[in-house]
This record gives structure tokens, sequence and C-alpha cells, in this order.
């Protein structure tokens, strides 16, 4: 039984329909990634997995059991989520947002236990953010933000996260952090659904990848295999070419910086790529 199952679901407003006939099943323990343009429909998927939303058509079952069924607590104990941006208008320290997650856990008039506390510690230290505990969480850059609404699904104990573009706003330092910490989170048995706008996120570490487009799935597959010249072309309109480095992993390089890989100056650089991008755009 899949841990996760999307069948036949569709999603729109008024005169406008975001998602189309979706359907794709999730094994626990899998790493998924979400890739697609602005727009295609993401966000959504994502939302009516978490039951934020329900589809106008189709259903979305959770170990077997209809999302529509389950309350708030129920799937919070299940799911956990990381916004795109998160805000605070109130200066609660790193450590306060970071033992929310034990709420789903905790009655309607409950005290954190000191087991909540080692836990929210625990998560922090995960992401190296241990020295931002007492710091409030008003005053962090955005990376850093992001960086305590990952530790605060971590401590909310669920075995699946659901991320939405979790590096925006990271640095490539804390970018890299969290990739690694998905990985060791996943060989303890925790299930991924994220999904990012650089597919070499994808290539890294994530086992499979479904490419969205217009509101329907375009491709879904092993990431070595479907992440290639030709999907991204149609998925993103840009010419990339996907490729291997010392054969450990892979890159994406725009084609128009692939094929100009030693100009004579900075200057001639910049120019090639402008000039290229003009040619492909007037080719297509």
């Amino acid at each position: 039984m899949s841990h996760i199952s999307v069948k036949n679901i569709s999603f729109g407003y008024t005169n406008k329909t975001i998602l189309n006939v979706i359907s794709l099943d999730i094994a626990s323990g899998e790493i998924i990634t979400l890739l697609g343009p602005n727009g295609c429909g993401k966000s959504t998927l994502i939302k009516l997995m978490l039951g934020l939303h329900r589809p106008g058509e189709g259903s979305i079952c959770l170990d077997g059991v209809d999302i529509s069924r389950l309350g708030s607590k129920t799937i919070a104990r299940a799911i956990a989520y990381v916004p795109q941006i998160h805000r605070s208008y109130f200066p609660y320290t790193v450590m306060d947002i970071v033992l929310m997650g034990r709420i789903p856990h905790k009655t309607f008039f409950y005290r954190y236990s000191k087991e909540d506390i080692n836990i929210a510690h625990d998560a922090m230290e995960r992401l190296s953010i241990s020295h931002l505990a007492e710091r409030p969480y008003t005053e962090l850059s955005g990376g850093e933000r992001q960086l305590a609404v990952v530790a605060r699904a971590i401590a909310q104990g669920a075995k699946t996260l659901i991320m939405d573009e979790p590096a925006t706003g990271l640095d490539y330092g804390n970018q890299l952090r969290l990739l690694e910490e998905i990985i060791r989170l996943s060989q303890e048995g925790y299930t991924f659904i994220k999904s990012t706008h650089s597919p070499e996120h994808a290539l890294w570490v994530a086992d499979r990848a479904i490419m969205i487009k217009n509101g329907t799935i375009m491709a879904d597959g092993k990431c070595d295999q479907i992440i290639n010249s030709e999907n991204l072309f149609h998925l993103y309109n840009a010419r990339v070419n996907v490729m291997w480095v010392n054969n450990a992993f892979q890159i994406c390089v725009p084609r128009a910086i692939s094929d100009y890989t030693q100009p004579d100056s900075d200057a001639e650089r910049k120019k090639a790529f402008i000039m290229h991008n003009r040619s492909q755009s007037l080719m297509q």
C-alpha cells in the first residue's frame, strides 16, 4: 500500500484550472522532488496533500485513509510542512518557534516537557543553528528563518516532510547542509516531498522527480532518467546541458555557458551568453 496516494485529482478556481487529473503514488522513505515552472501547480498540489485544500475531483489517501476524513492534528502527527515563506510578527525566540512543532502532540492546556525541549535542541543541532536558540526570530536573516522552520518540522516528529522550495533564501553552504540532512533523515525512514527550482538538487538527493507543467504531470521517474536536456527544455523553455562531473554526480549547465567555456574576457563571456540566448529565442 502506498504511503500517500493521489488519484485523479483536479483543482481550480472560477474559470481557472490549476491541476487537471493528477495521479501519483509515494512510498514510505522516498525522496520526491516536484519540478516545474512558476504557476504550474506545485504549491497547490502540496496544499492538497496537506489537506489545506479539497480537490474538486479525485481523492488523496494517507496510509489508505482518505485525508478528508482525518483531523488536522492527526495529519500534523504524520506530515510536517515547511512553507516557502514564513513570517512571524511577534518576537518569539528560535527555540519557541522550533518547540511549536510539538503542539500536535499536546492537549489544549499544555506545558512543554523536558522531552520536548530535548527534541527541539536535537532538531536545531542537526541543522547547525543551536547558537540561534535564544535569538528573536524576527531578527534573523531569511535563510536563518528558513532553517528554523525546517527544525520545527523535524521537531514535529512526523515521518513525512512536505517542503515547498525549502532552499529558498539559503546560502550555498546551508543549501548543501539541508540536502545532507534530507539524505540522513531519509536513511532513518523519513519520507520527503519537496518542490524546487533547482534540478541539480533533485539529481543529487532525490529518488524520483515529478515534472509538472500546465497543471498536468509531464514526466515521472528516476531522476537520472528523466532530468535531461530535452525534458528541461519542454519544462522551462530553456536550453540546458545535463553533465556528469567525475562520473560521480550530475549538474545542469545552461547551453549558452557550456558552449562558451573559454572566452578571452568576462565581457566576451557575458556578451556570448546574451547573444546565444537571443539566437535560441529566435529559433523557437
